[in-house]
C-alpha cells in the first residue's frame, strides 16, 4: 500500500546505510492512539563524536496462555532492548498504562512479571515501550489468555446397541475449554488401553467422535473419550459408554456413506493443513483423495487408513477444491470442499537506520506482501505518526527519532524499526581527503573525486594552481563535486584544489595530476578457423608507459578466462616481453567464439578482439516429434541443429526398446536421409512394442551428438506373423497326449491378449481338434482322453494369436500318445552281498518292448515300506549296485519295469542281510627296516570285535606322497617288502580286509637320501649298514584315521 505525506522543500535526500531493525511477527490485536507523554525532546543534530543510538529490540513479548490451575502464581512477559545510553522501559495493557507501583506487578530488567494472575483483571493485550534520549520504540503486541479444560459431566452415559455389520458413531462431546487445540483418543475398558485407528475405526480430531464403519462382535466393550490439551498440559476422560453389538445371522451390505466431512478451510502459507474424511459402509469403504482438475501437492500425505489427508508447508499454488471419494462394492459417495491459502505479512523492503543532511528530503520505502495485501502504518517514538508511504521534505532536527513501520493484515503484523538521525556538519576532508597523486593517460579521461563530510550539502569550486576552473567542452564539475577532464594533454598535469563551503564553515583539499603515455594495442589478434582437436594462437602485443606495469587479460565471449582452472586448453606465452599471446590447445566446439585481449595498466587499458571458428561434427538436432504411429512404422520430424561450420551430409534415426539397452540404427524411408531433410519415417518396427527414438546428424568431420530421446511410444498392434518352432511332444501319463513347442519371445507377440491355438488329430483323421492356451509363456499342453489308445500317432501344429488376429501355423509334427505302463514284473531277481554297505541286485528283462527303465526299491526291516529308497537304471541294464547301506542289517528288495506312463507290478520281494562292519581298529605299524634295496614294513595283527567281520587279510598301498594312486598289494602276513623310493617321499598305507570291507588305515612315510632315512616326523637318521642290519631304524605308533589320508605319527 502506498500513500504520500508532503512537507514542502526542494532539497535532495541523502541516505546512509545502516543495520536493519525490524521485529518478529505477532498476532494482531487492538491499536489505538497512545496518550503516553515523554518529558525529553527526542532527536538532535549529530556530530562526528556522537556514538549513541536509539533502542533496538532483542526480545519482545509473545502470546502467552496461563493455565488457570497453574501452581506457579505468576506469569512473565519479556522485553529487552539494546541502546546507548541504556533504555528505560514502560508497559501498557489494552492501551492503558500499567501501574508498576502495585504489588501485583514487578519489573525484572525490561520483563513484566504479574503476580497471582487474575483472568478478570489481567487478560488482555500488552506491549512494551523502550526509550532513551534518541527516541522510543514500541514492541509487538502480545495477548495474555487464561487456559482451562473442565472435567466431563459426572452423569453416566447410556449403553449403545448396534446390529453387527451396521455403522455407528460414539459422541465425545468435550467439556468447556480454552484454547481450542484439543487432541482426542478413546479408551477401551481400562486405562491406558487405547483403540487403534484403522480402515474400520476412526477418531476425528475435529470433534473427538469415534466412528466405526461396520460393527463387529469384537467391538464389544466400554468406551471413554480421552481429551488432552497440550497448551495447559491437562487431560480428562468421560464416563464409559457400553457398546453392545447385536448378532446377525447374515450381515447386510450397504453402500459407502461419508459421515466425517471436511469444510472449507482458510490456511496460512507455510502451515500444515489436515482434512478428515470417513465413511460408514459394509464392506468397509476404500477412501481416495484428489485435487479437482489439478495434481495433488507434492507435500501431501495420506494416512494408512486413507481417512486423513495432510498437506505440509502449504503454498499459494495448493489452493483449490479437494475431493474425497469413499467406495465399496455396494456404492460410492463423494465430498468436496475448498482450501483457501492466505499469507501472513512478509517484507519486500523494510527501513534501516538512516542519516540525512539537515534541510534535505527523504523517501523511506517500506513495502510488504501478504494475502490479503497488508496496510502500512508508522510510529514515531512510540506514537502513531502516519499511514502509507513516508516522504519527508526539508528535514529538521524535529524529524529525528525512532521510527517503526508496521505491515498488517487480518492474520497479524510485522514491525521494522529504524533510527533517523539529522546531520549538521561543517565541511571536513579528515575522513576522505583528495588523493595526493592522480595518474591519467594522455588522450584519455580522468575523474578527480572531492567528497568531504558536510551537512548541509556544500558548494564546490575547483582550481588548477591559481586558475579557477569552470565547465567547458573538456572540463566538467559534477553535482557531487567531482572534476572530470576529457581528451587529456600533457599541459593538464599540475596541482588541483577542491574548495567547499556551507553555512557551517569551509574547507579545501589538494592533489597532483600526472600524465602518462597511453596504452595501445600494436599487434591485435586475428580471426582463426580450425577443426576440432587442433591448436590455435591468438596474438596480442601493446605499447605502454615504461613507468607502469602492463597486464594482459583475455576474455571469451565477455567472460574473463581463468588460466588456473582452464589450463588444459588455455595457455599464455610468457617468453615475450609486452606480449600477451594466447594459445588454445586441443580446441573443442565450445571454444568457438569471440576472444578479446585487454592490455591494461593502473591508469588505462586498450582492447582488441578476434573470432575463432571451430569446425566439427554437427550438434544435436532439436524439436524431435513422433507422429502417425502405425504397427510397423512411425513418422519423425526434427529441426536441424548447429552444423558447426561443416554442412550436414545425412541423418540417422536410432531406436531403443525394452529388448536391449543399446541404441540401434533404424531402417528408414527414404533409406538415406539427406542433410537438408527434417522428416523421415522409421520402418520395419515391431508391432505393439515400446520405442524411444533419437536422431543423429553426420558431416564430413564425424558423427554428431544425438538429439534428446523422444517420449516413449508404443507401436500399434498386429496379428502375429511368426509361427512357434520345435513343435513335438509325446509320452506322459496313461491316456494323455502331450504337445510341446518353443514359446515366442515378447518381441513377436505383436499385441495384447497373446496366446496359442493348439490343433491336433489322429494321424489318419479328418477333423482337427483345437484348444486355446492363454498363457503366453507356456510351451506345453496336455490333452486327456480316457478313450485314447496308447501309442496312437497324432498330427499336431501350433499357431499364435492376439487381439488383432491369428498368426500362421507351425509345421505339422507327428507325435504319439502316452503308452501303457508295463504289465509284466521282472523275473529271476537275485541279490549278492558285496560288503557291509553294498549289495548287487540282478534280474531278467521283461518281454514287453515298452520298457524305458527299471526301478529298484529297497528298505531296511526297521523302516516302513513307504520310506523305501529308489534307484532308476536304463532299460538295457541287468543289474544295479546299492550303496551306503547299514551293516549287519536285514533289507527287502524288489524290481519294477517302468516307462513314461508309470511303473509296472513289482517282482517277488527278496530278503537279504548285509555283512558285519569291517574292523574298526587300524593295524599298528611296529617297524620299518631297510634291507638292501627294499624296506620291510611290519605291523600287529588286527583282532575284530564281536560285531565286526573277521579279518581275512591285509591290503597295502604304496604311493608317492601327495598322490592318491599307487601300487596295491594283498597279503595274509603281518609284513611286506616294498622297494626303496628312487627320489622323494613315499607313503605306505596298511589296512585290514574282511568280508564286510576294508578297515581303518595306518600309514608311514619312507625316504632315502644315501644313508638318510626320513621318519614320520621328517627327521634325518644317519646310520651304518651294520646298524641298519642290527636293529629297526624307526619305531612309530599308528594314528587312527577314517580315510585314505591318515598319517602315522
Amino acid at each position: 500500500m502506498a500513500a504520500f505525506i508532503l512537507l514542502e522543500s526542494n532539497t535532495s535526500a541523502k541516505k546512509a546505510g545502516a543495520s536493519a531493525r525490524y521485529g518478529p511477527r505477532y498476532t494482531l490485536g487492538q491499536s489505538q492512539k497512545t496518550e503516553f507523554t515523554w518529558h525529553r525532546r527526542y532527536g538532535h543534530g549529530v556530530s562526528e563524536e556522537d556514538k549513541g543510538f536509539g533502542p533496538i529490540f532483542e526480545e519482545q513479548p509473545i502470546n502467552t496462555i496461563y493455565p488457570e490451575e497453574s501452581p506457579e502464581g505468576k506469569v512473565s512477559l519479556n522485553c529487552r532492548a539494546r541502546a546507548s545510553p541504556f533504555p528505560v522501559y514502560k508497559w501498557r495493557m489494552n492501551n492503558g498504562d500499567i501501574d508498576l507501583t502495585s504489588d501485583r506487578y514487578s519489573m525484572v530488567g525490561g520483563n513484566l512479571v504479574i503476580n497471582n494472575p487474575d483472568k478478570q483483571k489481567d487478560a488482555g493485550i500488552y506491549y512494551c515501550l523502550a526509550s532513551n534520549n534518541y527516541g522510543m520504540v514500541r514492541s509487538t503486541e502480545a495477548t495474555l489468555s487464561f487456559g482451562y479444560l473442565d472435567p466431563f459431566p459426572p452423569e453416566e452415559r447410556p449403553e449403545v446397541r448396534v446390529k453387527e455389520g451396521k455403522g455407528m458413531v460414539l459422541l465425545c462431546d468435550p467439556p468447556y475449554h480454552f484454547p481450542d487445540d484439543l487432541s482426542y483418543r478413546w479408551l477401551l475398558n481400562e486405562f491406558p488401553v487405547f483403540i487403534t485407528m484403522d480402515k474400520r475405526r476412526f477418531v476425528s480430531q475435529t470433534n473427538g467422535n469415534l466412528y466405526i464403519a461396520n460393527v463387529e462382535a469384537s467391538d464389544k466393550g466400554n468406551y471413554s473419550c480421552f481429551v488432552s490439551s497440550p497448551s495447559i498440559t491437562k487431560s480428562v476422560f468421560s464416563k464409559f459408554i457400553p457398546l453392545i453389538p447385536l448378532p446377525e445371522r447374515t450381515t447386510k451390505p450397504y453402500p459407502a456413506d461419508i459421515v466425517v466431512q471436511f469444510k472449507d478451510v482458510y490456511a496460512l502459507m507455510g502451515q500444515n493443513v489436515t482434512l478428515e474424511c470417513f465413511a460408514l459402509g459394509n464392506p468397509v469403504p476404500d477412501i481416495r483423495w484428489r485435487k479437482v482438475l489439478e495434481p495433488m501437492p507434492s507435500t501431501a500425505e495420506i494416512s494408512t487408513s486413507g481417512a486423513v489427508l495432510k498437506i505440509f508447508n502449504i503454498q499459494l499454488e495448493d489452493e483449490g477444491i479437494y475431493e474425497c471419494e469413499a467406495e465399496n462394492n455396494r456404492g460410492k459417495d463423494k465430498h468436496q470442499a475448498r482450501i483457501y491459502v492466505q499469507a501472513f505479512p512478509e517484507w519486500v523492503e523494510h527501513i534501516n537506520d538512516t542519516e540525512v543532511d539537515i534541510g534535505s528530503d527523504l523517501y523511506w520505502p517500506c513495502v510488504a506482501t501478504g494475502k490479503p495485501i497488508p496496510t502500512i502504518r508508522w510510529l514515531k517514538n512510540g506514537y502513531s505518526y502516519h499511514r502509507g508511504e513516508l516522504r519527508l521534505y526539508d528535514v529538521t532536527f524535529e524529524n529525528a527519532g525512532m521510527y517503526q513501520c508496521i505491515a498488517e493484515n487480518t492474520h497479524g503484523a510485522i514491525y521494522a524499526n529504524a533510527e533517523l538521525k539529522i546531520l549538521a556538519l561543517a565541511p571536513t576532508f579528515e575522513m576522505n581527503p583528495m588523493k595526493k597523486k592522480i595518474l591519467a593517460a594522455k588522450g584519455g579521461r580522468v575523474i578527480i573525486e572531492c567528497k568531504p563530510k558536510a551537512a548541509p550539502k556544500p558548494k564546490f569550486l575547483w582550481s588548477k594552481g591559481t586558475e579557477r576552473l569552470v565547465n567547458s567542452s573538456r572540463v566538467l564539475i559534477w553535482e557531487d563535486g567531482s572534476l572530470e577532464i576529457n581528451n587529456i594533454t600533457r599541459s593538464d598535469g599540475g596541482v588541483y584544489t577542491c574548495f567547499v563551503e556551507n553555512n557551517k564553515g569551509k574547507a579545501n583539499s589538494t592533489g597532483t595530476l600526472v600524465i602518462t603515455d597511453p596504452t595501445r594495442i600494436i599487434l591485435a589478434p586475428i580471426n582463426a578457423d580450425i577443426t576440432v582437436g587442433e591448436n590455435a594462437t591468438m596474438q596480442c602485443a601493446a605499447s605502454f608507459d615504461p613507468a607502469l606495469d602492463l597486464t594482459f587479460v583475455w576474455s571469451f565471449n565477455g567472460y574473463v578466462i581463468d588460466f588456473n582452472k582452464e589450463n588444459i586448453h588455455y595457455q599464455r606465452n610468457f617468453m615475450l616481453d609486452s606480449n600477451g599471446e594466447l594459445l588454445i590447445r586441443n580446441a573443442q566446439l565450445k571454444h568457438a567464439g569471440r576472444y578479446t585481449c585487454t592490455a591494461q595498466t593502473i591508469v588505462d587499458n586498450s582492447s582488441a578482439s578476434a573470432d575463432l571458428v571451430v569446425r566439427g561434427p554437427p550438434g544435436p538436432p532439436g524439436g524431435l516429434r513422433i507422429e502417425d504411429v502405425r504397427a510397423t512404422s512411425v513418422a519423425l520430424t526434427w529441426s536441424r541443429g548447429s552444423d558447426n561450420h561443416s554442412p550436414i551430409s545425412k541423418y540417422t534415426i536410432q531406436t531403443k526398446t525394452i529388448l536391449s539397452d543399446d541404441w540401434k540404427d533404424a531402417k528408414t524411408d527414404p533409406p538415406i536421409i539427406e542433410g537438408n531433410m527434417e522428416a523421415a519415417r522409421a520402418v520395419d518396427l515391431i508391432p505393439w512394442m515400446e520405442y524411444e527414438f533419437r536422431v543423429v546428424a553426420t558431416n564430413t568431420l564425424g558423427i554428431g551428438e544425438p538429439s534428446i530421446p523422444s517420449n516413449k511410444i508404443k507401436t500399434d498392434g498386429a496379428a502375429p506373423n511368426v509361427a512357434p518352432s520345435d513343435v513335438g511332444g509325446g509320452g506322459g501319463s496313461n491316456r494323455e497326449l502331450t504337445i510341446t513347442w518353443a514359446p515366442l519371445s515378447r518381441e513377436y507377440h505383436y499385441g495384447n491378449n497373446f496366446g496359442y491355438i493348439v490343433a491336433f488329430k489322429p494321424f489318419d483323421g479328418e477333423e482337427w481338434k483345437k484348444v486355446t492356451v492363454t498363457n503366453p509363456d507356456t510351451g506345453r499342453y496336455v490333452h486327456k482322453d480316457e478313450t485314447m489308445r496308447p501309442s496312437t500317432a497324432f498330427q499336431v501344429k501350433v499357431k499364435a494369436f492376439n487381439n488383432k488376429g491369428d498368426g500362421p501355423y507351425s509345421l505339422t509334427a507327428v507325435i504319439h500318445s502316452a503308452q501303457d505302463a508295463p504289465s509284466e514284473a521282472p523275473t529271476a531277481v537275485g541279490v549278492k552281498v558285496l560288503s557291509s554297505s553294498e549289495i548287487s541286485v540282478h534280474w531278467e528283462h521283461v518281454v514287453e518292448k515298452i520298457v524305458e527303465s527299471y526301478q529298484i526299491r529297497y528298505w531296511a526291516s526297521h523302516d516302513k515300506e513307504a520310506a523305501a529308497h529308489r534307484v532308476q537304471v536304463a532299460s538295457q541294464e541287468y543289474s544295479a549296485r546299492l550303496e551306503n547301506l547299514l551293516p549287519d542289517t536285514q533289507y527287502f528288495v524288489e524290481v519294477r519295469a517302468c516307462n513314461s506312463a508309470g511303473c509296472g507290478p513289482p517282482s517277488d520281494m527278496i530278503e537279504t542281510f548285509t555283512k558285519k562292519a569291517p574292523p574298526s581298529q587300524p593295524p599298528r605299524i611296529i617297524s620299518s627296516i631297510r634291507s638292501g634295496s627294499r624296506y620291510i614294513i611290519t605291523w600287529d595283527h588286527v583282532v575284530a570285535l564281536s560285531n565286526e567281520s573277521t579279518v581275512t587279510g591285509y591290503k597295502v598301498l604304496y604311493r608317492p606322497d601327495g598322490q592318491h594312486d599307487g601300487k596295491l598289494y594283498s597279503t595274509h602276513k603281518h609284513s611286506i617288502e616294498v622297494p626303496i623310493p628312487r627320489d622323494g617321499e613315499y607313503v605306505v598305507e596298511v589296512r585290514a580286509h574282511s568280508d564286510g570291507g576294508d578297515g581303518v588305515v595306518s600309514q608311514v612315510k619312507i625316504s632315502v637320501r644315501g644313508d638318510e632315512v626320513l621318519d614320520n616326523y621328517g627327521r634325518l637318521w644317519r646310520e651304518t649298514v651294520e646298524q641298519r642290519n642290527s636293529r629297526a631304524l624307526l619305531e612309530m605308533e599308528s594314528s587312527i584315521h577314517g580315510d585314505q589320508d591318515g598319517v602315522c605319527k
